[in-house]
């Protein structure tokens, strides 16, 4: 079934959401994307991720080139940013990584953290109750080897909170789509 990877305009089949990573990981063979690539990637304005590096929330780009560890930090504040404000939603990232402007803090880097958000949100459309969600973000947070102690408890609740944030997103877009259809209708 096609889904829209989260934070992006991409589509692929939820059932290779494992396989996104590599999918990525082709786009940046050329040396890494200009800010329009990136743009055209999120569904953002160009001012706005400059703003969002102006403003600390990742490093500046390489030579005019965004990695995919930029890029990856762009997605989980994109896919967040429609529930939280982008200080909340930094509060949160620091959770796991410190400053945001310093990347040897991090005890998730910014592409391993999206990526197993991804493999979590294919999975959210089956998971049902309480003890199902527990359950999937432990399942893909196994693979995680920690740091240091209680990293992974770190990330286990990181993921919780950004599952629980992007399906309330999404019934809010939804809901916000019911209604314009019922002032249509009205019409």
């Amino acid at each position: 079934m096609e889904w829209t990877i989260p934070g992006t305009t991409l589509t692929a089949r939820r059932e290779d959401a494992d396989k996104i990573d590599r999918m990525f990981q082709s786009m940046f063979l050329p040396g890494g994307m200009v800010l329009s690539q990136v743009a055209s990637i999120t569904g953002l304005e160009a001012y706005t991720i400059q703003n969002w590096v102006k403003r600390g929330f990742l490093p500046s780009p390489k030579g005019k080139r965004y990695d995919m560890e930029q890029l990856c930090r762009i997605l989980n504040i994109n896919m967040l940013k429609g529930v939280f404000p982008l200080e909340k939603i930094c509060r949160l990232l620091s959770y796991i990584n410190g400053s945001l402007s310093d990347e040897s803090d991090d005890l998730v880097d910014d592409t391993l953290l999206y990526f197993l958000f991804v493999s979590l949100a294919a999975r959210a459309r089956y998971i049902g109750g309480e003890q199902e969600w527990e359950e999937a973000v432990r399942q893909v947070a196994d693979c995680y080897e920690e740091i240091v102690p209680g990293a992974r408890e770190k990330l286990i609740r990181m993921l919780r909170v950004m599952l629980t944030a992007w399906v309330a997103g999404r019934l809010k877009s939804e809901a916000e789509s019911m209604l314009e259809q019922l002032q249509q209708n009205q019409q």
